[in-house]
């Protein structure tokens, strides 16, 4: 009996050390040179498609010229800004500053969740870009 709690004990330590423990920093998950595959797309209709795709995850969308927006998610005391420039055939997403998210800007890491919120964006924002034909 006291072999198999043991057995049990480590195969628990083990599953926790591999899979439970949260993951805090990766390499910043930058979304550049992004193709615009929609075939009748002005800058205006691009700059409408990304803002709501980032107003549908809950990110603030701030145009500061024609061809850039900033973005800014804040969740549970965390921001994330980043600066979106676009024209009628590309758009990236680059990060710009951020808040509570770990950011190292000599190892170029951030937590993990960050990069979670810029692969969303980017996929909302090629669905709203596909819609465009529709």
């Amino acid at each position: 009996m006291k072999k198999t709690f043991k057995m049990g004990g480590l195969l628990i330590a083990l599953t926790l050390i591999f899979t439970g423990c949260p993951r805090y920093d990766a390499a910043i998950y930058n979304s550049p040179n992004n193709p615009v595959i929609a075939k009748k797309s002005s800058a205006n209709d691009i700059y409408k498609a990304i803002k709501t795709a980032g107003t549908s995850l809950g990110w603030k969308m701030t145009k500061i010229q024609d061809g850039e927006i900033q973005g800014k998610l804040s969740l549970r005391g965390h921001v994330a800004i980043v600066k979106i420039v676009y024209d009628n055939t590309k758009y990236s997403i680059n990060y710009a500053s951020s808040i509570n998210l770990k950011y190292d800007a000599e190892k170029n890491t951030i937590h993990s969740n960050y990069n979670g919120w810029i692969q969303n964006l980017e996929n909302a924002i090629n669905v709203q870009i596909e819609m465009l034909d529709e």
